[in-house]
């Protein structure tokens, strides 16, 4: 290749390198920024994804039909003209004051604040690979006639800033930092991009005769609509997909931080493969890999099974990837001529939009549980052959019918065999249940949609049978997960679960409902915190923020006034329902009330120094809400605590260490510490409902522990010299991961 066209080809490679890591960088940094305004309702991370997903869509479409209207050199002008004016936006901020001051206006705010902070610069930015692209096949290089071959750059650049953001960027850089610097590699693409036109402009004398094709649409062959929606649903199953394994792993497998990466990086990764110009994966070899780790999938799903994590994990991901490759490589090998190239992105935009549409807003409404995973699943079996399966008689059709049926009554028949070996676990049950089935439908790969229609039948049959939790009474689904209330094998307590999470527990037995359990058991750390506080109360009135089931409600007494914060309605309504736990009923308090949304937000608004205990119970699942342990976040508890009053923390967590979080904040704010780590229950007690359980308790003065400074088990905090204090603008999880 000629020098001339090999510094061309870089150049074009290293600007779309860059844009796409400033896509997936400004991303995260925004919504950071955000939290302490909003809260840490999930709400304002999918809002923003929206937003996000929204502007990427525009900047598909001004891409289209910009170059299809004005040609390289008034569409080049044009995005010089709005690379300029984006500038002034920069760096990019949101001002500390400006929150919204009712619920009721707060997306509309959010997504007002994103349009007029970051939609421009992140608009200009989205536009880059498809503009690019049409560009590049505008010129006189060797490969313009095909130059989807950039997309792996820009696929690339995604992937690298996805992974440099939680592991480098976060722990390291504040957020004015973080934006200002985001400023100046903007400044970077924008110069690069003038670059990559004024080489067009000056290639040489076929660029003019290719530069104006744009101004001839009449020449052009559009592609046909039926094409159009195969590019759109060919994009919204790994779509879909990525976020239904995300869902589903981090809520129901292993409870560990940022694990929606992974997806996110396979999902990019995928694009690299399907693009690039080598056949990296053959098809011989990757739609038997689709087919096999379905089947494995599918098994893992109907049985529930949790153990062992890595293998669940990686059978999951597995399967994700090799579906995900198998339906984008079809897309790569469908896409048009180079003229057509901007509309083929447009649809690959629209498909991903729809099925972050699909699973963020649609799903949640539409099913109780993460049913959007099993869809996808069957969706990609139905289309990640290559080549379509032969024989579409009436008589094969009628059998890509009967044949789920078939194996949803064999499993039925089976499920009758061996509920009479009850001594059995429940995946070996399960094994057997669906396992035979699922053989049998291994048989009919040759007809993919006969094969997704089996997988599908038998994952929603599996939805009636019990699970490995016990048999499940009630389930309800929120903008916040999964909730359910279920009957635990023994037959003795009702189990408030959410994903894999115990989030309460509470005995049938009319006797001892009163008995607050698991991790709030009066024999643990919190039972003792209670003694202290109840024997001399700072004030009467008690904070607890997060729900669960109301058991620490079990504590209070009569002369007291309670209040609790809680995000998620759903947990609201099942605590509140007697038919499963009456905690609540039951509370001794004078007063009690529950304050439904962040409990950031909602503690703004009491009154100063009036409660005498503040209970923070948040933090036991993977999602932790990092803007509630925060210097600033301290602070406002403070000024809500009454002079001797007592702060206690529940920072049970099988992923991370939080203790090096608290003993930063606490000799931050110069405040006295003590830990109860009760690691170890005896297997006696847990059979009566007793779980281990790690809790902080802070205060102004020593003194104002009373007998917790007389208990052994009861250690002061000492300070972890390289953790430095979490604030609004700086976090770091991967720093407190357990990672053995």
């Amino acid at each position: 290749m000629k020098p001339n066209n090999l510094f061309a080809g870089s150049l074009f490679a290293v600007t779309l390198f860059v844009s796409a890591a400033l896509l997936f960088s400004v991303q995260p940094m925004i919504a950071r920024m955000l939290l302490p305004l909003l809260g840490g309702a999930p709400a304002v991370w999918n809002t923003c994804m929206v937003f996000f997903q929204a502007m990427l869509l525009a900047g598909y479409a001004y891409a289209h039909y910009t170059s299809a209207w004005l040609g390289f050199r008034k569409q080049a002008l044009l995005h010089i003209v709005l690379l300029a004016v984006a500038a002034i936006f920069l760096p990019i901020k949101i001002s500390t004051g400006a929150a919204p001051t009712t619920e009721s206006n707060a997306v509309f705010w959010l997504l007002g604040t994103l349009l007029l902070t970051a939609g421009l610069p992140f608009f200009i930015v989205s536009t880059t690979s498809a503009l690019l692209q049409k560009w590049f096949s505008w010129s006189a290089h060797p490969a313009a006639k095909d130059p989807y071959f950039l997309y792996v750059a820009s696929n690339l650049g995604s992937l690298m800033a996805l992974l440099a953001y939680p592991v480098a960027i976060e722990p390291n850089l504040r957020l004015p930092v973080q934006s200002h610097l985001w400023s100046i590699s903007y400044v970077l693409m924008a110069g690069l991009i003038l670059g990559c036109a004024l080489w067009i402009w000056r290639a040489n004398a076929s660029l003019d005769r290719a530069g104006s094709a744009p101004e001839a649409p009449a020449l052009l062959s559009p592609p046909a609509w039926r094409q159009r929606l195969r590019w759109v649903g060919l994009a919204f199953v790994p779509s879909s997909l990525m976020l239904g394994v995300t869902s589903y792993l981090a809520n129901d497998i292993a409870a560990i931080p940022l694990l929606w990466i992974v997806p996110l990086a396979i999902y990019l990764l995928t694009f690299v493969f399907a693009f690039e110009r080598r056949e990296l994966i053959r098809p011989r070899w990757l739609e038997p890999a689709v087919a096999v780790s379905a089947l494995s999938v599918t098994l893992l799903l109907v049985s529930e099974a949790t153990e062992p994590v890595w293998m669940i994990l990686l059978l999951h991901l597995l399967f994700f990837f090799c579906g995900g490759l198998a339906c984008h490589r079809r897309l790569a090998l469908d896409r048009p001529p180079a003229e057509n190239l901007t509309v083929f992105y447009l649809c690959l935009s629209m498909g991903g939009v729809l099925g972050g549409v699909f699973n963020a807003l649609v799903a949640p409404v539409l099913f109780k549980t993460v049913a959007e995973y099993p869809i996808a699943l069957a969706l990609t079996c139905g289309l990640y052959r290559s080549v379509k399966s032969v024989g579409s008689s009436k008589r094969q059709r009628v059998l890509d019918l009967a044949f789920p049926l078939a194996t949803v009554a064999l499993s039925a028949l089976l499920a009758a065999l061996v509920s009479r070996f009850t001594q059995l676990p429940y995946q070996a049950r399960s094994a057997v249940v669906f396992g035979v089935p699922l053989i049998l439908v291994y048989a009919c790969v040759e007809r993919p949609w006969r094969f997704a229609l089996a997988l599908g039948a038998l994952l929603a049959s599996s939805y009636f049978a019990p699970g490995e939790h016990g048999r499940t009474l009630h389930v309800a689904r929120s903008f916040f997960g999964v909730s359910r209330v279920t009957l635990d094998l023994s037959g003795r307590f009702h189990r408030l679960v959410h994903g894999n999470t115990l989030h309460g527990l509470q005995f049938i037995d009319p006797a001892r409902r009163h008995e607050p359990l698991a991790y709030y058991h009066r024999n643990g750390p919190l039972g003792q915190v209670f003694q202290v506080y109840n024997a001399r109360p700072a004030s009467p009135r008690v904070a607890v923020v997060g729900l669960g089931s109301g058991a620490t409600a079990a504590y209070a007494q009569t002369n007291q006034a309670w209040t609790f914060y809680e995000i998620d309605p759903v947990v609201v309504r099942i605590a509140r329902d007697t038919n499963y736990f009456s905690f609540l009923a039951d509370c001794a308090a004078e007063k009690m009330n529950i304050e439904l949304g962040d409990a950031r937000l909602r503690l703004q608004h009491a009154a100063a120094a009036q409660f005498g205990l503040i209970v923070l119970d948040a933090f036991s699942s993977d999602a932790i809400p990092v803007h509630l342990l925060t210097r600033e976040a301290l602070q406002l508890y403070l000024s809500k605590l009454a002079p001797g009053g007592l702060i206690a923390i529940h920072i049970s967590n099988r992923c991370l260490d939080l203790e090096p979080v608290l003993r930063a904040l606490a000799d931050d704010a110069r405040l006295a510490s003590a830990e109860y780590d009760e690691d170890v229950v005896p297997a006696a007690a847990e059979a009566e409902g007793k779980f281990a359980s790690q809790w902080v308790v802070l205060a102004r003065k020593r003194d104002d522990f009373g007998l917790l400074n007389r208990n052994a088990r009861w250690v002061q905090l000492t300070r972890r010299a390289d953790l430095p204090v979490w604030t609004d603008d700086f976090s770091n999880l991967l720093s407190i991961f357990r990672w053995k």
